[in-house]
């Protein structure tokens, strides 16, 4: 187990120092405030709903409320919703408002993407704005969140501007899991890469995207997701091909939804993960090895002793290190980064459920709708 040890302690350096040094979190939109824009473009947002009731109008209210100088509005569209989110929508009295009857989503798409798609198309045809922004129906915005977004993209000429949503981290699951729910998205998808216009990699977040509505049409529109379970990563890589994107953590877009249990978090990793792994048994069983020797081997060394021991102390310093920006972002105790050997033993587990509820036929699962395709 010794040379395993050691092996598993040069991959994590690798990881930390050749990686877009992805653990900092250096990527936020506090960090770097763009100037005000010579214009104001117009902007319409798309949120798709369903079964939203209980945080909608918080939802609605906090995009109604942006202090934009430009053109604004709000297209909902409700998703067939069976809890009174429509009427709960319409409630909130806003010329700026238009809430959609969401009709049912057609063989191969997902119910969420065809009715972002329906929205788009709503906006286009009456007057059709320079940007969209997507955003879901369980995220609430600062105020100024749009008059930033807008102008970091007039600034660098961006098609896509994300911003990874802040989750929810009150409960013991949250504090538990959601920190390195993040952690490990970023070390997928380093945000360094991802706002690199010479790095191929792409990636975003669906919760807050400002999209350059000239460039979805080139790509395809919403039409060419149309089946994606990953769909703001797909997003993401659809749009690089179009311009320069970028993705960053930010304070200025909130979760409304809580995780207050870990069978909570297990199910929205569950939703996508062996999607994440093009549905092959293969890679799964490649995924689930490559976190047993990242998060348990170091643990191993320690009962070999000697250069074993000491090579499983390094490692599991390094990544306890590498979690801290992180933790501090959320705002949590840095002695959970000494949990996170155990915290990716917990994701390896959600990603093989992931796998079999795929097999059972509930691959890809969204307000009650299996939506994986294979």
């Amino acid at each position: 187990m010794t040379v395993l040890t050691l092996l598993s302690l040069v991959v994590w350096l690798v990881l930390l120092l050749g990686r877009g040094f992805f653990w900092l979190a250096r990527e936020r939109d506090d960090r770097d405030r763009p100037p005000a824009p010579d214009d104001w473009h117009s902007v319409v947002a798309v949120v798709p709903a369903r079964n939203e009731a209980d945080v909608i109008v918080r939802s609605v209210g906090s995009l109604l409320a942006q202090d934009y100088s430009g053109s604004f509005r709000v297209i909902l569209v409700d998703d067939q919703s069976s809890d009174g989110t429509g009427d709960a929508a319409r409630a909130v009295a806003d010329d700026r408002l238009t809430v959609l009857d969401g009709a049912a989503h057609p063989a191969g798409w997902t119910g969420k993407l065809f009715a972002v798609s329906q929205g788009v198309a709503h906006a286009d045809a009456a007057d059709p704005p320079d940007y969209l922004w997507l955003t879901d129906a369980d995220i609430a915005h600062t105020p100024d969140n749009l008059r930033h977004l807008v102008a970091r993209a007039e600034k660098d000429r961006l098609v896509l501007v994300s911003l990874m949503a802040k989750l929810n981290c009150e409960s013991f699951a949250e504090r538990f899991l959601i920190p390195a729910f993040v952690f490990f998205f970023a070390m997928l998808f380093p945000f360094a890469w991802a706002n690199d216009p010479r790095k191929r990699l792409a990636a975003a977040a669906g919760g807050c995207m400002l999209v350059k509505r000239e460039a979805l049409a080139r790509a395809g529109g919403i039409e060419a997701i149309r089946n994606e379970i990953i769909d703001d990563c797909a997003l993401g890589r659809r749009l690089k091909a179009q311009g320069p994107i970028w993705l960053g953590l930010t304070e200025r877009s909130v979760s409304l939804r809580p995780y207050a249990r870990v069978a909570d978090i297990r199910a929205m990793v569950a939703r996508s993960a062996y999607a994440q792994l093009g549905y092959s048994p293969l890679v799964l069983a490649g995924a689930v090895l490559g976190m047993a020797f990242l998060y348990v081997v170091p643990l191993t060394g320690f009962a070999d002793g000697g250069i074993g021991a000491l090579a499983g102390a390094c490692t599991w310093a390094a990544m306890t290190v590498a979690f801290q920006p992180m933790l501090h972002f959320y705002r949590r105790s840095p002695f959970w980064g000494l949990a996170l050997p155990v915290i990716g033993v917990f994701y390896a587990a959600f990603t093989i459920d992931s796998a079999v509820q795929y097999w059972r036929g509930r691959g890809g699962m969204w307000k009650g709708r299996a939506q994986a395709i294979a």
